[in-house]
Protein backbone atom coordinates (compact mmCIF):
# COMPACT_ATOMS: atom_id res chain seq x y z
CA UNK A 1 0.00 0.00 0.00
CA UNK A 2 2.85 2.51 0.75
CA UNK A 3 4.50 1.92 -2.17
CA UNK A 4 1.52 2.32 -4.33
CA UNK A 5 0.60 5.58 -2.77
CA UNK A 6 4.65 6.66 -3.18
CA UNK A 7 4.73 5.55 -6.78
CA UNK A 8 1.33 7.57 -7.30
CA UNK A 9 3.32 10.79 -5.58
CA UNK A 10 6.23 10.39 -7.93
CA UNK A 11 4.15 10.46 -11.08
CA UNK A 12 2.17 12.90 -9.82
CA UNK A 13 5.30 15.50 -9.06
CA UNK A 14 6.89 14.06 -12.29
CA UNK A 15 3.84 15.38 -14.30
CA UNK A 16 3.99 18.51 -12.40
CA UNK A 17 7.19 19.23 -13.32
CA UNK A 18 6.54 18.20 -16.72
CA UNK A 19 3.51 20.81 -16.73
CA UNK A 20 5.85 23.70 -15.18
CA UNK A 21 8.57 23.27 -18.17
CA UNK A 22 5.70 23.01 -20.67
CA UNK A 23 4.36 26.48 -18.93
CA UNK A 24 7.92 28.04 -19.04
CA UNK A 25 8.10 30.72 -21.62
CA UNK A 26 10.27 30.86 -25.10
CA UNK A 27 13.95 30.91 -25.09
CA UNK A 28 14.66 34.61 -26.49
CA UNK A 29 16.96 34.17 -28.86
CA UNK A 30 17.14 38.24 -29.87
CA UNK A 31 20.23 39.36 -27.74
CA UNK A 32 22.17 36.35 -29.21
CA UNK A 33 20.89 37.96 -32.52
CA UNK A 34 22.12 40.68 -32.03
CA UNK A 35 25.64 40.18 -30.67
CA UNK A 36 25.94 37.55 -34.04
CA UNK A 37 25.07 41.24 -35.93
CA UNK A 38 27.47 42.87 -34.23
CA UNK A 39 30.29 40.33 -34.95
CA UNK A 40 29.52 40.61 -38.63
CA UNK A 41 29.59 44.30 -38.76
CA UNK A 42 32.84 44.30 -37.15
CA UNK A 43 33.92 41.84 -39.46
CA UNK A 44 32.87 43.46 -42.31
CA UNK A 45 34.38 46.72 -41.42
CA UNK A 46 37.54 45.18 -41.13
CA UNK A 47 37.38 43.79 -44.41
CA UNK A 48 36.61 46.78 -46.10
CA UNK A 49 39.81 48.89 -43.89
CA UNK A 50 41.94 46.17 -45.17
CA UNK A 51 41.00 46.47 -48.91
CA UNK A 52 41.07 50.29 -48.51
CA UNK A 53 44.60 49.74 -47.00
CA UNK A 54 45.76 47.31 -49.59
CA UNK A 55 44.14 48.58 -52.91
CA UNK A 56 47.15 51.25 -53.45
CA UNK A 57 49.43 48.09 -52.55
CA UNK A 58 48.29 46.44 -55.34
CA UNK A 59 47.54 48.66 -58.28
CA UNK A 60 51.78 49.64 -57.47
CA UNK A 61 52.56 46.42 -57.62
CA UNK A 62 50.45 45.41 -60.88
CA UNK A 63 51.46 48.48 -62.61
CA UNK A 64 55.10 47.84 -61.68
CA UNK A 65 54.72 44.24 -63.26
CA UNK A 66 53.69 45.88 -66.43
CA UNK A 67 55.04 46.72 -69.60
CA UNK A 68 55.90 50.29 -70.76
CA UNK A 69 53.44 50.00 -73.54
CA UNK A 70 50.99 48.81 -70.86
CA UNK A 71 51.34 51.73 -69.01
CA UNK A 72 50.68 54.08 -72.07
CA UNK A 73 47.81 52.70 -72.81
CA UNK A 74 44.45 55.01 -72.06
CA UNK A 75 42.02 54.27 -70.74
CA UNK A 76 43.96 52.20 -68.48
CA UNK A 77 42.09 48.96 -67.57
CA UNK A 78 42.59 47.95 -63.77
CA UNK A 79 44.30 44.58 -64.94
CA UNK A 80 47.52 44.77 -66.78
CA UNK A 81 47.42 43.29 -70.17
CA UNK A 82 50.52 41.94 -70.22
CA UNK A 83 52.49 41.42 -67.53
CA UNK A 84 56.43 41.97 -67.57
CA UNK A 85 59.37 42.90 -65.70
CA UNK A 86 60.32 45.07 -68.21
CA UNK A 87 59.38 48.08 -65.52
CA UNK A 88 61.53 46.95 -62.59
CA UNK A 89 64.50 45.89 -64.59
CA UNK A 90 64.41 49.40 -65.96
CA UNK A 91 64.29 50.50 -62.45
CA UNK A 92 66.94 48.50 -61.11
CA UNK A 93 69.23 49.22 -63.95
CA UNK A 94 69.01 52.56 -63.14
CA UNK A 95 71.86 54.66 -61.62
CA UNK A 96 72.16 54.32 -58.14
CA UNK A 97 69.58 52.03 -57.00
CA UNK A 98 71.58 49.07 -56.18
CA UNK A 99 73.42 50.89 -54.00
CA UNK A 100 70.82 53.21 -52.11
CA UNK A 101 69.20 50.06 -51.55
CA UNK A 102 71.90 48.72 -49.66
CA UNK A 103 72.07 52.32 -47.95
CA UNK A 104 68.25 52.08 -46.72
CA UNK A 105 68.61 48.17 -45.74
CA UNK A 106 72.05 49.43 -43.22
CA UNK A 107 69.84 52.24 -42.14
CA UNK A 108 67.12 50.50 -41.33
CA UNK A 109 68.94 48.02 -39.77
CA UNK A 110 71.05 49.82 -37.75
CA UNK A 111 68.50 52.16 -36.62
CA UNK A 112 66.37 49.38 -35.21
CA UNK A 113 69.37 48.11 -33.14
CA UNK A 114 70.63 51.16 -31.83
CA UNK A 115 66.60 52.26 -30.85
CA UNK A 116 66.46 48.99 -28.91
CA UNK A 117 70.03 49.35 -27.38
CA UNK A 118 69.26 52.79 -26.11
CA UNK A 119 65.27 52.89 -26.07
CA UNK A 120 64.49 49.55 -24.43
CA UNK A 121 66.80 50.07 -21.09
CA UNK A 122 64.90 53.40 -21.08
CA UNK A 123 61.62 51.82 -21.44
CA UNK A 124 62.61 49.44 -18.43
CA UNK A 125 63.69 52.39 -15.89
CA UNK A 126 59.84 53.63 -16.66
CA UNK A 127 58.45 50.59 -16.16
CA UNK A 128 60.37 49.42 -13.03
CA UNK A 129 61.71 52.76 -11.02
CA UNK A 130 59.46 55.33 -9.42
CA UNK A 131 61.35 58.49 -9.44
CA UNK A 132 60.68 62.50 -9.53
CA UNK A 133 59.59 63.84 -12.53
CA UNK A 134 58.68 60.49 -14.26
CA UNK A 135 55.60 61.90 -16.14
CA UNK A 136 57.18 64.71 -17.69
CA UNK A 137 59.88 63.08 -18.53
CA UNK A 138 57.42 60.84 -20.83
CA UNK A 139 55.66 63.47 -22.20
CA UNK A 140 58.73 65.85 -22.75
CA UNK A 141 60.11 62.60 -24.72
CA UNK A 142 57.41 62.92 -27.02
CA UNK A 143 58.15 67.04 -28.22
CA UNK A 144 60.85 65.00 -30.21
CA UNK A 145 57.75 63.89 -32.76
CA UNK A 146 56.03 67.19 -32.12
CA UNK A 147 59.10 68.88 -33.91
CA UNK A 148 59.07 68.75 -37.89
CA UNK A 149 61.98 66.90 -39.49
CA UNK A 150 63.45 69.86 -41.20
CA UNK A 151 64.00 71.70 -37.69
CA UNK A 152 66.22 68.74 -36.29
CA UNK A 153 67.78 67.56 -39.84
CA UNK A 154 68.97 70.98 -40.85
CA UNK A 155 70.72 71.48 -37.42
CA UNK A 156 72.08 67.67 -37.39
CA UNK A 157 73.47 68.67 -41.19
CA UNK A 158 75.71 71.25 -39.90
CA UNK A 159 76.90 68.97 -37.32
CA UNK A 160 77.78 66.35 -39.51
CA UNK A 161 79.81 68.61 -41.56
CA UNK A 162 81.97 69.63 -38.50
CA UNK A 163 82.38 66.09 -37.36
CA UNK A 164 82.96 64.69 -40.67
CA UNK A 165 80.23 62.22 -40.84
CA UNK A 166 78.24 64.23 -43.40
CA UNK A 167 77.31 62.04 -46.28
CA UNK A 168 77.38 58.99 -44.64
CA UNK A 169 74.99 56.02 -43.22
CA UNK A 170 76.07 56.70 -40.10
CA UNK A 171 74.76 60.44 -40.01
CA UNK A 172 71.20 59.14 -41.76
CA UNK A 173 71.32 56.18 -38.97
CA UNK A 174 71.86 59.36 -36.12
CA UNK A 175 68.46 61.07 -37.65
CA UNK A 176 66.67 57.74 -37.75
CA UNK A 177 67.62 57.01 -34.10
CA UNK A 178 66.41 60.06 -32.54
CA UNK A 179 63.21 59.90 -34.81
CA UNK A 180 62.05 56.70 -33.14
CA UNK A 181 64.03 56.69 -29.90
CA UNK A 182 60.51 58.25 -28.51
CA UNK A 183 58.20 55.42 -29.53
CA UNK A 184 60.54 52.97 -28.83
CA UNK A 185 61.14 54.18 -24.80
CA UNK A 186 56.94 54.43 -24.65
CA UNK A 187 56.48 51.35 -26.63
CA UNK A 188 58.78 49.06 -24.48
CA UNK A 189 57.61 50.93 -21.18
CA UNK A 190 54.05 49.40 -21.86
CA UNK A 191 54.96 45.98 -22.65
CA UNK A 192 57.90 45.95 -19.51
CA UNK A 193 54.65 47.12 -17.31
CA UNK A 194 53.13 44.34 -18.75
CA UNK A 195 55.45 41.84 -17.49
CA UNK A 196 54.85 40.99 -13.43
CA UNK A 197 57.38 42.48 -11.10
CA UNK A 198 56.74 39.06 -9.11
CA UNK A 199 58.23 36.85 -11.81
CA UNK A 200 61.55 38.82 -11.50
CA UNK A 201 61.84 38.78 -7.72
CA UNK A 202 61.62 35.34 -8.48
CA UNK A 203 64.03 34.58 -10.85
CA UNK A 204 66.69 36.66 -8.05
CA UNK A 205 65.43 34.56 -5.13
CA UNK A 206 66.76 31.53 -6.98
CA UNK A 207 70.06 33.20 -7.46
CA UNK A 208 69.51 35.43 -10.69
CA UNK A 209 71.41 38.42 -10.31
CA UNK A 210 69.24 41.83 -11.83
CA UNK A 211 70.84 41.85 -15.07
CA UNK A 212 70.02 38.13 -15.54
CA UNK A 213 66.79 38.19 -14.14
CA UNK A 214 66.16 40.80 -16.55
CA UNK A 215 67.42 39.22 -19.57
CA UNK A 216 66.84 35.40 -18.90
CA UNK A 217 63.01 35.98 -17.60
CA UNK A 218 61.97 39.40 -18.37
CA UNK A 219 62.86 39.97 -22.29
CA UNK A 220 61.81 36.78 -23.24
CA UNK A 221 58.32 37.68 -21.91
CA UNK A 222 58.58 41.25 -23.79
CA UNK A 223 59.95 39.71 -26.93
CA UNK A 224 56.69 40.40 -29.06
CA UNK A 225 56.78 43.76 -27.77
CA UNK A 226 60.24 44.54 -28.76
CA UNK A 227 59.17 42.98 -31.90
CA UNK A 228 56.50 45.53 -32.40
CA UNK A 229 58.82 48.28 -32.36
CA UNK A 230 60.91 46.92 -34.35
CA UNK A 231 58.53 46.45 -37.01
CA UNK A 232 57.67 50.51 -36.26
CA UNK A 233 61.00 51.96 -36.20
CA UNK A 234 61.94 49.36 -39.52
CA UNK A 235 59.30 50.83 -41.16
CA UNK A 236 59.73 54.45 -40.72
CA UNK A 237 63.27 54.91 -41.01
CA UNK A 238 62.56 52.88 -44.69
CA UNK A 239 59.94 55.50 -45.44
CA UNK A 240 61.70 58.58 -43.82
CA UNK A 241 62.71 60.71 -46.90
CA UNK A 242 63.27 64.57 -46.03
CA UNK A 243 66.04 63.57 -43.04
CA UNK A 244 68.16 61.32 -45.60
CA UNK A 245 67.98 63.97 -48.49
CA UNK A 246 69.05 66.80 -45.98
CA UNK A 247 72.06 64.85 -44.41
CA UNK A 248 73.04 62.74 -47.42
CA UNK A 249 74.16 63.97 -51.21
CA UNK A 250 76.15 60.95 -52.91
CA UNK A 251 74.96 58.12 -50.22
CA UNK A 252 71.30 58.50 -50.50
CA UNK A 253 69.17 55.42 -49.50
CA UNK A 254 66.30 54.34 -52.09
CA UNK A 255 63.29 56.94 -50.67
CA UNK A 256 66.33 59.88 -51.49
CA UNK A 257 66.91 58.42 -53.74
CA UNK A 258 63.66 58.29 -55.88
CA UNK A 259 62.41 61.10 -54.67
CA UNK A 260 65.52 63.43 -56.38
CA UNK A 261 64.49 61.17 -59.39
CA UNK A 262 60.78 61.86 -59.60
CA UNK A 263 61.17 65.43 -61.69
CA UNK A 264 63.06 63.62 -64.42
CA UNK A 265 62.10 60.48 -64.21
CA UNK A 266 59.46 57.82 -66.51
CA UNK A 267 56.28 56.67 -65.62
CA UNK A 268 57.53 53.14 -65.52
CA UNK A 269 60.02 54.13 -63.00
CA UNK A 270 57.73 55.53 -60.41
CA UNK A 271 55.44 52.82 -60.44
CA UNK A 272 58.83 50.83 -59.90
CA UNK A 273 60.29 52.92 -57.47
CA UNK A 274 57.01 52.89 -55.87
CA UNK A 275 56.78 49.41 -55.44
CA UNK A 276 60.53 48.52 -54.19
CA UNK A 277 59.57 50.72 -51.51
CA UNK A 278 56.67 48.79 -50.35
CA UNK A 279 58.08 45.78 -50.94
CA UNK A 280 60.64 45.54 -48.38
CA UNK A 281 58.68 47.29 -45.34
CA UNK A 282 55.94 44.28 -46.14
CA UNK A 283 58.54 41.75 -46.07
CA UNK A 284 60.13 42.84 -42.56
CA UNK A 285 56.43 42.71 -41.10
CA UNK A 286 55.66 39.36 -42.84
CA UNK A 287 58.56 38.07 -41.15
CA UNK A 288 57.69 39.64 -37.48
CA UNK A 289 54.34 38.95 -37.47
CA UNK A 290 54.63 36.42 -35.04
CA UNK A 291 55.80 38.51 -32.58
CA UNK A 292 53.34 41.17 -33.48
CA UNK A 293 49.89 39.15 -33.14
CA UNK A 294 51.74 36.86 -29.67
CA UNK A 295 51.77 40.69 -27.85
CA UNK A 296 47.80 40.74 -28.52
CA UNK A 297 47.83 37.25 -27.02
CA UNK A 298 46.61 35.45 -30.46
CA UNK A 299 49.04 32.87 -31.90
CA UNK A 300 49.83 31.86 -35.85
CA UNK A 301 50.46 28.40 -36.36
Amino acid sequence: MTDATGSTAATANTAATSAQRRALPPVDHTPLRRRRMRAAWVQFACILISLFMALPIVLVGLSALSSRAALAEFPKSLLPSELSTETLQAFLQATGTFPAFGNSLLVGLYTVFWSLVVGAPAGYALARYAFRGKEPYQVFILLVRALPIVVLSVPLATMFLQFGVYDTVFAVTLVHTVLALPTTVLITASIFVSVPHDVEEAAQIFGCTRWQAARKVVLPLALPGLAASSIFTFVLSWNEILGATVVTLGHRTLPAQVLTSLAEASQAYRFAGGFALILPALLFIFVMRRYLVNMWGTTLR
